[in-house]
Parts: structure tokens; C-alpha cells; sequence
């Protein structure tokens, strides 16, 4: 990772990409990192945009806005739409296949994955946001993978520390399908 991190986590409402934000950001602190998370709420409770952003650094951060993120996690065609056009060339942007068929951004590196059908495999559409952390992980290793399984555990009920690990553990099979699909 280089000395600086910006990672937007785009999607609706219910989807845990503030909770995602969290854990990360929580993580990013296990590994005594600076770490700001800003998080924001669209309109409308059920079927409004939620969007966490979270930037890592080994030195004090200035600006807490991720004006230009270096990742972008996109899981549903509005988010892709909402927030495509802020990737640069070199942006990570991973979009949740699953949800998103028609939308794609004009730049950055694109790589589309299951995310949701992933989470429903584990075991419930509700840790999406753990898988899209996992797989982001396994791709740029934003913080190391025993404090983010560590944070994900702190931050999830027990009843659902099994479920969540499941997740997490998913993300890296995806991303080794996809790899071995690319070559």
C-alpha cells in the first residue's frame, strides 16, 4: 500500500457498506494506521444510496474527502451511475455482478464479481458487504487480513460470527477464480 488510501464504498440502503466502512477503518487502526471514515445516507430508508468512504495513511490526514478514490466498490447500478465518473485511470473498481448488468464506469480497472451471490452461498445476502472487504483485501492488501478478520468478528453479533467468517473466507475464492479466468 502506498503512504495513502481512499476506498469509496457505494450502494443502497441495508447493503452494510457503513458497517463495511467501519470494520475497515477499525482494521486500518489494528494496524496503526491514520484513518478517517465519513459515511452518508440518500433519501428514503428502504431504497436510498448509502455510502461509506474510508482513507488509510501512514501520515496525519489533511483532507478527510475522497475526492478521487483509488478503490471503488460499487454494489448496485445506481451507485455505479452516482459514482462511475469519479474514478481515475487507475481506480480499482469492483462492481457486485450479481446486482449490476448493465451499468460500467468510463475509466478505471474494472473487475466484476458475484459479491452478492457469494454472500447468499455462505449463507445470507446480508454479508455482501463482508465479501466485497475480503475480496478488496485479497485484491490490494488495504490492511492486514488478520486485523480485518479480527474487526469484522468485533463488530458483528456473535450469532453471526460464523456466517460473517464464511463470508470473508469466500471472497478469497472469488478472487482466485477471477485470476485464473484473466490468465
Amino acid at each position: 500500500m502506498s503512504s495513502s488510501i481512499m476506498i469509496r464504498l457505494a450502494g443502497a440502503h441495508g447493503q452494510g457498506l457503513v458497517t463495511a466502512g467501519i470494520i475497515l477503518a477499525e482494521a486500518a487502526a489494528l494496524d496503526g494506521k491514520y484513518v478517517v471514515q465519513i459515511q452518508r445516507y440518500g433519501p428514503g430508508a428502504k431504497l436510498g444510496d448509502s455510502t461509506a468512504e474510508v482513507i488509510i495513511s501512514d501520515r496525519p490526514i489533511a483532507n478527510p474527502q475522497a475526492a478521487v478514490p483509488d478503490i471503488l466498490i460499487c454494489l448496485n447500478e445506481e451507485s455505479v451511475a452516482r459514482y462511475g465518473a469519479d474514478a481515475h485511470h487507475s481506480t480499482l473498481v469492483v462492481l457486485d455482478s450479481t446486482n449490476i448488468q448493465k451499468a460500467l464506469p468510463r475509466r478505471g480497472q474494472v473487475m466484476k464479481l458475484p459479491i452478492t451471490r457469494a454472500a447468499i452461498d455462505s449463507g445470507s445476502k446480508m454479508v455482501a458487504n463482508v465479501v466485497a472487504l475480503g475480496i478488496v483485501n485479497s485484491l490490494v492488501q488495504v490492511v492486514a487480513p488478520d486485523n480485518l478478520r479480527a474487526a469484522i468478528l468485533h463488530r458483528v453479533p456473535e450469532k453471526d460470527r460464523d456466517l460473517n467468517a464464511r463470508a470473508f473466507d469466500a471472497a478469497d475464492g472469488l478472487v482466485t477464480e477471477a485470476l485464473a479466468g484473466a490468465a
